[in-house]
């Protein structure tokens, strides 16, 4: 099986002609540039407009609401983070042995998640990303799954291990549960250790002495 591939995936919009894709990136660094200064929440498209320069017409035409240029911020930041596990430097990137991959892969995640929290929150999606960014990260555990000679039912096991990173989960261990990132990261290494053990190998955790 060859490594996922990075965005369009269903649902994505056609590509944009180029002068519109350069508007759009104008727009995006505004907003982005807001939301560093003061949060998502008080980011306006009224503000983003006259940070760019342009008519609040013009944002809302590009983007149709205010929770529209958040899902577009996230997805910006996403394919960062796809750019990232595809092409950049081990162990997140291409080079490492799959499990340093795959512990990577989980630390960095929930960095993220936990940095663009209010940002997720405002793309109203009830705490979660766009199915498009589900499928990418899908796709790279279960990649990797496979490179570690996984077997079983490798979807429900690949959600098992995504389900941790994404920010329902996360506000509820962190926040209420009050738990220190520290266990929570220590955790999901924990529990990727437990589906990746295999039958001849008895000293990994989870497994039958």
């Amino acid at each position: 099986m060859t490594g996922p591939r990075l965005l369009p995936l269903v649902g994505d919009p056609p590509p944009e002609r180029r002068d519109a894709a350069r508007n759009r990136e104008a727009l995006l660094v505004a907003a982005q540039a807001l939301v560093e200064e003061s949060g998502p929440e008080h980011v306006t498209m009224e503000a983003v407009a006259a940070r760019a320069g342009v008519g609040k017409g013009t944002v809302f035409r590009r983007f149709e609401s205010r929770e529209g240029l958040m899902a577009a911020l996230l997805d910006h930041s996403e394919a960062a983070f796809q750019g990232a596990v595809m092409t950049g430097p081990p162990p997140l990137g291409p080079g490492a042995e799959p499990m340093e991959r795959l512990l990577a892969f989980g630390r960095t995640r929930l960095e993220s998640t936990l940095r663009h929290h209010a940002l997720i929150r405002a793309a109203g999606r009830a705490g979660s990303r766009s199915y498009a960014v589900w499928s990418f990260t899908a796709m790279h555990v279960r990649y990797l799954l496979e490179q570690l000679g996984v077997e079983g039912d490798l979807p429900l096991l690949t959600t098992a291990l995504l389900a941790p990173l994404e920010l329902p989960i996360l506000e509820q261990q962190l926040i209420v549960d009050g738990f220190p990132v520290d266990r929570v990261v220590d955790g999901w290494a924990d529990l990727v250790h437990r589906v990746v053990r295999t039958p001849d190998d008895p000293g990994q955790p989870g497994q039958p002495g």
